[in-house]
């Protein structure tokens, strides 16, 4: 998977992504992240890209040709690239239909979630535009973007952490990425349950054991244990989650028993 950022602050946005699991698939080649710096682009001595709204108000604007100039340069790269390991010219053709999604961090935006991040990890490129001051001009993002997304119902200085945290998300989607390859299909959100509670080594600290079937050596019940945790969890956190959730009748049933003893 191929990731472009388009920020003015790439040192920013590197600095966070160059390191961990996203550090390792980088160095791999399993993921290919660049952040590029939309200044560079600016048709000015100074390489200012914001200037003052039409029609008033507090705050400055992003421009919109330095975005779009930074848009093109990577939609070139991306092109160049494709070019270059196409095998035929009806290859050629399929893939000059698929331009690749442009994602707006934008409070204005559908909230990102797990089965977004999903989805998105199924993409071959992705491009990442992050807004700054009061946001920019409207006429770019109408010629570019195909997703506007959130993080939060709060709005933050810049797009970059939001892409941050949204790149963080997809690229341990994408196989190869995390150590363990089936580690991603057990966590929280993926069955709209929260992850069981998980214990390691020494088995008893602060006068607290391990519960013992973790260590009873028996998979099956070990299994059964931690669905029901996540369920009992989910439950207590993050209700809401529930709606969505397939349970079986005994899981519905043990809800039912927690909610009437106020264990909830």
């Amino acid at each position: 998977m191929n990731i472009h950022i388009m920020t003015l602050f790439p040192e920013m946005v590197m600095g966070g992504l160059n390191t961990s699991i996203i550090g390792r698939a980088m160095d791999k080649g399993i993921l290919s992240i660049e952040a590029v710096n939309i200044r560079d682009y600016a048709y000015n001595k100074h390489q200012s890209v914001d200037d003052y709204p039409y029609g008033g108000g507090a705050g400055m604007l992003m421009q919109a040709e330095p975005v779009y100039q930074c848009y093109r340069a990577i939609m070139e790269k991306i092109e160049a690239g494709r070019e270059a390991v196409a095998e035929s010219g009806e290859r050629k053709k399929n893939l000059c239909k698929n331009p690749p999604r442009v994602l707006y961090m934008s409070p204005q935006g559908k909230v990102f979630h797990q089965q977004m991040a999903e989805e998105l990890a199924e993409e071959e490129e992705l491009i990442f535009l992050c807004g700054h001051y009061e946001g920019i001009d409207e006429r770019v993002l109408e010629e570019i973007v195909t997703d506007y997304v959130s993080v939060g119902d709060y709005v933050l200085t810049g797009g970059e952490l939001p892409s941050m945290v949204m790149v963080d998300a997809i690229s341990r989607m994408v196989p190869g990425v995390l150590h363990n390859d089936v580690s991603a299909e057990f966590e929280s959100f993926q069955d709209h349950l929260l992850e069981y509670p998980q214990y390691s080594r020494p088995e008893i600290w602060h006068e607290k054991r391990v519960p013992e079937i973790l260590l009873s050596g028996h998979h099956a019940n070990i299994e059964k244990w931690r669905r029901e945790q996540s369920v009992i969890r989910t439950a207590k956190n993050r209700p809401d989650l529930l709606e969505r959730a397939e349970l079986t009748e005994k899981e519905k049933s043990l809800l039912q028993t927690l909610s009437k003893c106020d264990t909830i």
